[in-house]
């Protein structure tokens, strides 16, 4: 990636400022009384500050930092490790495993949100294999088929490193779902039956340095669609949040070994828009984690949080069509 194609250029309204506001009081929370013991989520003495400030911070901010969170940090820098080694590849072998409209996940090197290409290249792979999916977006259409992770046969560690990653960070999303629950007046397990067959996936980033980074995003603005994200940074960091009380884009500065979450809930709990930065000097790594519902999930507020004072806000909608419609919008 050398000088700016117009592709990458963004809009005027949207492009990025060199000079960043840091983002000042940002939820950072501990963790430990969770995860010390495998029954102290059900103890409410353990749990009671946790719950009150998670969702403190999913009504004030749409995110929240979490540290001391049972994922170990050998884990993290092996994939980091790992990560680096795939992109630092020649593109012709990186491409072997490239996907397409039959089989996304992979390596993908023409990334667009908002129509917009960003400055990156990806590594796709999927937490639970094979995946079941829809076979299209179409209503109609009740053909569903199987997804299954692409990995390079040069560099075997990668398939060992992510699945072993997967495993943690994966326990550490559903035990966040279930404190959520906790928040919300419903029982700890409330959310598990809809994972059981879970389109989760992770997503390795590498941005590399842009010698316009006035111009372009790693990651052009959006919103997570999912049930919950969970982002570790790197050192370099680049998040971007859209802070909800003046819309200002604010910087999230990395907080070592810590993890950036991103939660969303029928306007109870607002879904942050974010993007990603990008600089002329450094390149930089991220490797964010998608907890996904089963494809057969029709999304809607639970019955027990609406009534004729709080209705659902929004139509029903299938997960597993728009998650097929939202992975092939590339091509």
């Amino acid at each position: 990636m050398g000088e700016v194609d117009l592709a990458f250029i963004q809009d005027p309204d949207h492009r990025p400022k060199l000079s960043i506001t840091e983002a000042q009081g940002i939820p950072l929370i501990d963790l430990s009384l969770i995860i010390s013991t495998p029954n102290s989520i059900s103890d409410p003495i353990a749990i009671e500050g946790v719950v009150r400030e998670i969702g403190n911070a999913c009504r004030d901010w749409g995110f929240f930092q979490v540290i001391n969170h049972g994922v170990s940090l050998d884990k993290l820098l092996k994939i980091e490790v790992v990560a680096r080694k795939f992109f630092a590849l020649p593109l012709e072998e990186k491409r072997k495993i490239m996907r397409d409209e039959k089989n996304i996940l992979g390596y993908y090197d023409s990334e667009r949100t908002k129509n917009v290409r960003d400055w990156k290249e990806l590594f796709d792979f999927t937490v639970k294999e094979p995946t079941f999916v829809p076979s299209s977006p179409d209503p109609e259409d009740k053909e569903v088929i199987e997804w299954y992770n692409q990995w390079p046969a040069y560099l075997p560690e990668l398939r060992v490193v992510c699945e072993e990653y997967g495993r943690e960070v994966e326990q550490l999303a559903l035990k966040l779902m279930g404190l959520i629950a906790l928040i919300l007046g419903l029982p700890e397990d409330r959310f598990t039956s809809y994972f059981k067959e879970q389109t989760s996936f992770i997503r390795l980033n590498h941005y590399p340095p842009c010698p316009s980074p006035e111009l372009t995003l790693g990651v052009g603005r959006h919103k997570d669609g999912g049930a919950l994200t969970v982002l570790p940074q790197d050192d370099v960091g680049g998040l971007e949040v859209k802070r909800k009380t003046d819309g200002e884009w604010i910087w999230v500065k990395p907080t070592p070994n810590a993890y950036v979450i991103n939660v969303w809930s029928n306007e109870r709990y607002h879904s942050v828009e974010h993007r990603a930065m990008v600089n002329s000097e450094k390149e930089r790594f991220s490797m964010p984690f998608f907890l996904n519902l089963a494809h057969y999930t029709i999304i809607k507020p639970l019955e027990e949080l609406t009534n004729e004072e709080n209705p659902a806000k929004y139509k029903p909608y299938s997960w597993g069509k728009f998650f097929a419609h939202r992975q092939l919008s590339n091509y």
